[in-house]
């Protein structure tokens, strides 16, 4: 079994830019694909993008261009950057492993304007 957990959340200003993490442990070599969602107050929740081993990272069309999806596999982390943040941004962020249905607990994000 393997467990996702979620930081780098946090208070940004508008403009601003963060950092999550998601870091994988258990038998987190198995895991081929990870993926970041959001849910904002009383919204769906939004994929985001997400990462592959075999592959480039793919994107979501509201994010492409401002975030980017990496991985370090020695650390079983991926991470989420997100540049010129909005008020619009303010959700909680998960990530999961693609094809299952294994979230982490999520991370705050708050952008103030």
């Amino acid at each position: 079994q393997v467990q996702l957990v979620e930081s780098g959340g946090g208070l940004v200003q508008s403009g601003g830019s963060l950092r999550l993490s998601c870091t994988a442990s258990g038998q987190a070599t198995m895991v081929n694909v990870l993926a970041w969602y959001r849910q904002a107050p009383g919204k769906e929740r939004e994929w985001l993008g997400a990462s592959r081993l075999d592959d480039d990272p793919t994107y979501a069309d509201s994010v492409k261009g401002r975030f980017t999806i990496s991985r370090d596999v020695a650390k079983n982390t991926m991470y989420l950057k997100m540049n010129n943040l909005t008020p619009d941004d303010t959700a909680v962020y998960y990530c999961k492993i693609g094809g299952t249905n294994n979230w982490g607990q999520g991370t705050q994000v708050t952008v103030s304007s």
